[in-house]
């Protein structure tokens, strides 16, 4: 299998994973590696890569509407007032993910993070970013971890706050989808592609 950049049916060189799925390819080019801020941002993202745990990133990303109506837009504020029976409405829901313990753990941290000030959700999960400098850059998939300290730390750091269902894979899984770091390959047509369009 080839690990490098590669064309799509554009020309585009892209990650070879962005032309597994059509659904991946707008996932690649618009998001992943952009800057994520914001708590409620932050939140989903987070949310949605302990979904993804154990399944495949296209399960969740074209569930990704029905999640976000199943928990009103990942509105921190919103999510830490579910009750008992939205608990039940979201495990008969057939637009998300029925994991009881992914459901629990979702509403337990939207509990947690009520209770942060304003920003600091943002402020933690940035304090981890890598400096850029520092990095080397892939060539091929081979060359892209699993884990690194940084995802190790700040899987320790959240969990420490009482964050649930975010070991050091998901917590590198969400740098690489939020851009705290930037993992497309060297030849890669979105690589370095850091800002968000306005």
């Amino acid at each position: 299998m080839t690990t490098s950049a590669l064309a799509g049916p554009d020309g585009v060189l892209r990650c070879p994973w962005a032309l597994s799925a059509t659904d991946y390819a707008a996932y690649h080019d618009d998001e992943w590696g952009r800057p994520v801020h914001g708590d409620d941002a932050l939140y989903e993202r987070l949310c949605l890569e302990a979904f993804q745990s154990g399944l495949s990133w296209i399960t969740i990303l074209r569930r990704r509407e029905g999640f976000r109506t199943a928990f009103s837009g990942f509105r921190i504020a919103s999510v830490a007032r579910f009750t008992d029976a939205d608990r039940d409405r979201l495990l008969a829901d057939p637009g998300i993910i029925r994991n009881r313990a992914k459901i629990e753990a979702t509403l337990a941290n939207a509990r947690v993070l009520a209770d942060w000030p304003s920003g600091e959700l943002d402020e933690l999960i940035w304090s981890f970013a890598p400096d850029p400098e520092t990095r080397p850059v892939p060539k091929s998939l081979a060359d892209v971890p699993a884990v690194t300290d940084e995802s190790t730390a700040l899987s320790k750091a959240l969990k420490k706050r009482g964050i649930r269902f975010v070991g050091p894979t998901t917590a590198y899984a969400l740098m690489q989808a939020c851009g705290l770091v930037d993992d497309h390959l060297v030849d890669c047509a979105a690589r370095g592609r850091r800002p968000l369009a306005a």
